[in-house]
């Protein structure tokens, strides 16, 4: 079984939501990513969203956009965050998911892209800039390597196109918790509670909230709802406020505080 549809499934059985922690490839470089990554499974995170930084990364705000020219202009490749992913699988079976816009797989070749990612140990692609309706492609390739192209739901979604990418999806759907890019929100958009609605009409795939989720009272609210939380921009925020020798310890009380505010205020002892 897919290792993340095995872990949702799991987390659902035991009552419990999942935290998904965004971090940039690279970002501020990658012998700090690959410390990151053991950081976020030891303060609680139960999958990572592992981006591959791109120069137009269109669904991205500002500080993800920063995060994605930095690493970038540090020399950061695909085959480097590939690399780090295998390093990763061999000591932890927390699944990694890549978000990654299609140009990058679209370069490479799906098929090789999807067969070198599932070698990494990744276990889903996030692609935010290929719509449902031209996704069969890399649908078939990531099938044929065992991975899950993450569907994506948002609150200006229409019915009939919400209920067909409800009833093709696995492992989650990203449910986009804002009308917009990615950033710190002071409070989440309004139809959010519908968009979660209606999509459980249609689906008993997991429900993942992110975009604009910034505080652990957030997180906890996004819990109430969805089956799990995705934090991305404010974590990045975190490391970029922190000295470099402070970063892990940022990032750590951060998770934590996430991790927490999900549990029901309950302390995490990871």
């Amino acid at each position: 079984m897919n290792g993340l549809v095995k872990t949702m499934s799991e987390l659902r059985a035991g009552n419990r939501k999942a935290l998904i922690p965004f971090i940039t490839g690279g970002y501020p470089d990658m012998e700090m990513t690959e410390s990151f990554l053991t950081v976020l499974v030891e303060s609680g995170a139960d999958v990572i969203e592992l981006g591959i930084p791109f120069s137009d990364p269109l669904a991205d705000g500002p500080v993800l956009q920063a995060a994605a020219t930095e690493a970038l202009a540090g020399g950061t490749t695909p085959n480097q965050i590939f690399a780090a992913a295998a390093r990763f699988r061999e000591k932890y079976d927390t699944p990694l998911v890549f978000l990654v816009y299609y140009n990058m797989v679209f370069h490479r070749g799906l098929d090789v892209f999807c067969q070198n990612a599932a070698k990494a140990g990744i276990s889903a692609l996030v692609v935010p800039d290929l719509p449902f309706e031209e996704a069969e492609n890399l649908d078939q390739a990531a099938e044929a390597a065992g991975l899950v192209n993450i569907r994506l739901l948002s609150p200006t979604t229409s019915d009939e196109r919400l209920e067909k990418i409800c009833k093709s999806a696995a492992g989650f759907i990203y449910c986009v918790a804002v009308t917009g890019v990615t950033g710190e929100r002071a409070q989440m958009d309004s139809g959010i509670t519908s968009l979660l609605t209606r999509a459980k009409k249609y689906t008993d795939v997991p429900l993942a909230l992110g975009f604009g989720i910034s505080t652990s009272a957030q997180a906890k609210v996004a819990a109430e709802s969805a089956d799990a939380v995705i934090v991305g921009s404010a974590l990045t925020k975190i490391i970029n406020e922190s000295k470099p020798h402070n970063h892990l310890h940022a990032v750590e009380e951060f998770v934590r505080s996430l991790r927490s505010a999900i549990d029901g205020g309950e302390k995490y002892a990871g």
